[in-house]
Formats: structure tokens, sequence, C-alpha cells
């Protein structure tokens, strides 16, 4: 055995057992050094809400292939839309009442004169007539004044009668809202107005005069009386509301 050895390393073969040698190392050299330069792939990071991707079999992708793809779908995929927020609905406007807003002034009542009350109003009472020299009612208030002292409407309204009574002379009547009616009697013989006028309180409708033959007896005075509604009431309730 130990001839056979000697037999081989003399000679010839001596070379071919280094050759061997030689041919091991280098191999085994390679094989290190392919291993060290094999590129290491790092696992790639979990995905926040996602499963955690694992190593593919040998036929299958590789894990960074796998890693690539995803992260080249999520740069494919389009954006999500912004949300769309409706228009607001415009609602019709309501139609503005611009008329403007008339104040209403109180309804204005003056005296038709100043003056002395000769005879007051009794219609439940009899009353002495000294022109007539009997008792009876007397239906408006005899107010002195000299002949030719301006009247004046006691109230706005309209003329509704000029004329000459036999008994109480000269006399214009003027119908008012609310139903009242004032009348003004013993004028002279020609007012300043005609039935059908509109008169204002306070304006002038005529003078007093001397044509009342049932009270001829009396200073010269105006005969005034008013009614509401057709019913007799005394002037100066109606002077003082």
């Amino acid at each position: 055995m130990e001839k056979n050895f000697k037999s081989i390393l003399s000679g010839g073969g001596f070379y071919a057992v280094l050759a061997v040698c030689l041919l091991a190392a280098g191999v085994g050299g390679w094989l290190m050094l392919r291993q060290d330069a094999a590129p290491v792939i790092e696992d790639p990071p979990a995905a926040a809400d996602g499963p955690v991707l694992e190593t593919a079999g040998e036929e299958g992708p590789s894990v960074q292939d796998l890693y690539i793809a995803d992260n080249e779908a999520e740069k494919e995929t389009p954006a999500s839309a912004p949300a769309v927020i409706p228009e607001p609905v415009s609602m019709p406007e309501e139609p503005v009442d611009n008329t403007p807003v008339m104040a209403e002034a109180p309804r204005l009542i003056v005296s038709p004169l100043n003056g002395e009350i000769l005879a007051a109003f009794s219609v439940d009472e009899l009353a002495y007539n000294p022109t007539m020299g009997d008792w009876r009612t007397h239906d408006g208030v005899d107010i002195s004044a000299k002949p030719g002292t301006t009247v004046l409407a006691a109230s706005s309204g309209t003329v509704s009668a000029v004329t000459d009574d036999p008994m109480m002379g000269t006399t214009v009547v003027i119908e008012h809202d609310g139903g009242y009616q004032t009348t003004y009697a013993n004028l002279q013989d020609t007012p300043t107005v005609v039935s059908g006028d509109e008169v204002s309180a306070g304006q002038i409708i005529g003078a007093v005069g001397t044509t009342a033959s049932a009270e001829s007896a009396q200073s010269p005075h105006l005969h005034f009386s008013v009614s509401k509604n057709g019913t007799l009431m005394d002037p100066d309730e109606f002077l003082n509301q």
C-alpha cells in the first residue's frame, strides 16, 4: 500500500493529484463568492391596513416582484374623485309690497261758531218757545252770534241739501262718515256751498242770518242740530267726542 502511494506521488501522478486539489479549491471558492454576491431581498413593509406578503414558492412570483407590482398598481390607480357638494337651491322670493302706508288722522270736529247758548238741546223735556208762545222740544242748540258771522262745517263731509225751510229759514245739511248728519239753520239767504259739494272741517259754508221765522223773537243766532243714523243727539256730545 505504501509502495503504491509512493509510486503515485512519484512521476506524473503527483501532478494529477495537485490538479484535482486545485480544481476542488477553485470550485469551492467560486461557490462562496457567488453566495456572497447574491442580492439580499428585504421583506417589504407591511401595508397599513392589509395583510403581510408571504414569500411565494419557487414556481410563483418572488416577494420583490409582488411588492413592485403592488406599488405600480397603486401608482396607476386614479385618485378618488372629490366629493361633489350640491349647489343650494334658490327659493323664489316673496313679492314685497312697497305701497306706502298712509297715516290716517282722526276725524276732525270743530264748533261751527263760538257764542253763548241761547237755547239748549231738549228732546226729552219741553222748552218754552218765546216766538211761538208755547212749549215744545228743541232738536238742536241756538248759538248767539251777530248777523254775518261766518258759519263753519263741523266736520268733513258732503253737502246733501241746501233749502229754504218755511220755519227754520235757509238751511244747509251735511252728511259725514259714521252715519252722522249736521244741520245749520237760520243762515243768510245765500250760503257759500251747494248740494253735492265736498267740504272739510272748518270750511265756511255760510253766515248767520235772520231767516228762521219760528225763532225770530230770539236775538240773532245759528240753529245747529246733529243726528246719527237718523236719531237726534246732543250737539255738545258730537263736538266733544
